[in-house]
């Protein structure tokens, strides 16, 4: 594991109390802490008030403890990914991550022109931070271009002085296209082999991507590459999730049988202008705008998904089931369905500018004459397009 470093901020806080500069004190955008590399921290909070408050102008952050913050910097070495987790022991745990522009990071906030790029603000988590497997409180990893600078600021309850436990995780970027890198996970030469390989649909060329399983405890988790190879000793479904920056993302549940070696073949779509991508299982009640709720989470995953590509604008398709022509009903309702999914990634962290909601009626069946629910279930969808 490795070595936890512990800084000091009580000789800073102290300093502050005696009639020194405030600027230099990490409860102050000026006297944040700077991070250089992967490790694992214990940071602690100085319970002394801030005494140059600069978050004014986001009205989204009027819920953000501004009393008892600690700053922390960050700039990007090179392209990458960052990842990371923050933990108190008692006591909520607030995050807001701001991203600078061309100015200085700390002037830009006080201005209010600096983006938020990520923000957790519920006072009912001890633990928030950026992981592949979103959860509450983690959201998706930040992509970084070399010399991008982030501010972070962690927020507690007032006065406390609790320490925060930051685990730092940058990984720099792989190039994804025409590369492979196989990940092996074999220990039994005698098992069946289930081994899956992502490929780009236009260039059958090998895509490093995210492969997520779920399903059988000993391979449950996240890897990378191209290439994956695995045993298996019963039979399961295996929920499989697959991304790679720039394409369509893939959900897929297999049934994997213990006696034979399988090969399976995943394709991706590349983030090309004018395609468009069906969300699978975004369904609503009838008549009603309302989502079911077994969507939710493809709700998130389809979050996830605009985090991970936040340089693409969508276009939010909205359908409805209806014989006949199409109705004035069922174009409001069709409406309301692609709006009511903008405001969920709304509600969550995507930038109101990239996402626009069109509904279309009944005028675009997947299945025209359905004969069964699922069919009808089916034309009550939603697709996005890339605009």
């Amino acid at each position: 594991m490795a070595k936890i470093h512990i800084l000091i901020l009580f000789i800073i806080s102290s300093l502050a109390v005696l009639g020194q500069k405030d600027d230099v004190s990490v409860n102050n955008c000026e006297g944040a802490i700077n991070v250089f590399k992967n490790d694992d921290y214990k940071i602690q909070f100085t319970g002394v008030k801030c005494q140059r408050p600069i978050l004014e102008q986001y009205k989204s952050l009027k819920l953000i403890n501004e009393e008892n913050i600690i700053w922390l910097s960050f700039l990007a070495p090179e392209n990458g990914s960052l990842s990371f987790s923050a933990e108190t022991k008692k006591d909520f745990l607030q995050m807001v991550i701001f991203q600078e522009d061309e100015q200085n990071i700390c002037t830009e906030i006080k201005n209010g022109v600096a983006e938020i790029k990520r923000l957790s603000l519920d006072k009912n988590i001890s633990s928030t931070g950026l992981d592949f497997q979103t959860r509450q409180g983690f959201l998706y990893p930040l992509k970084l271009q070399k010399n991008d600078h982030i501010m972070i600021a962690f927020s507690t309850i007032q006065e406390s002085k609790n320490e925060i436990i930051l685990n730092w995780n940058f990984q720099p970027t792989i190039e994804v296209l025409g590369e492979s890198k196989i990940v092996d996970k074999r220990m039994d030469d005698f098992a069946a082999t289930i081994s899956f390989k992502i490929i780009d649909n236009e260039s059958n060329t090998p895509i490093i991507s995210n492969l997520s399983l779920e399903g059988l405890k000993d391979i449950n988790g996240l890897y990378v590459g191209s290439e994956f190879y695995y045993n298996f000793d019963r039979n399961v479904k295996l929920s499989v999730k697959c991304d790679a920056e720039g394409y369509f993302f893939h959900d897929s549940i297999y049934e994997i049988n213990a006696f034979e070696d399988q090969e399976i073949a995943i394709t991706l779509d590349r983030l090309n202008s004018g395609k468009s991508m069906r969300m699978q299982d975004i369904e609503f009640l009838p008549g009603s705008s309302e989502v079911t709720e077994s969507s939710l989470p493809n709700l998130r995953r389809l979050k996830d998904f605009m985090a991970l590509n936040s340089d693409i604008n969508i276009e939010i398709q909205g359908h409805v089931f209806a014989l006949g022509d199409n109705s004035f009903a069922g174009q409001r309702i069709s409406e309301a369905r692609a709006k009511r999914v903008m405001m969920y990634l709304i509600d969550n962290g995507i930038d109101r500018s990239r996402l626009e909601a069109v509904g279309y009626g009944n005028t675009r069946p997947i299945f025209p004459e359905p004969k069964f629910f699922y069919e009808e279930q089916a034309n009550r969808r939603v697709e996005i397009l890339v605009k």
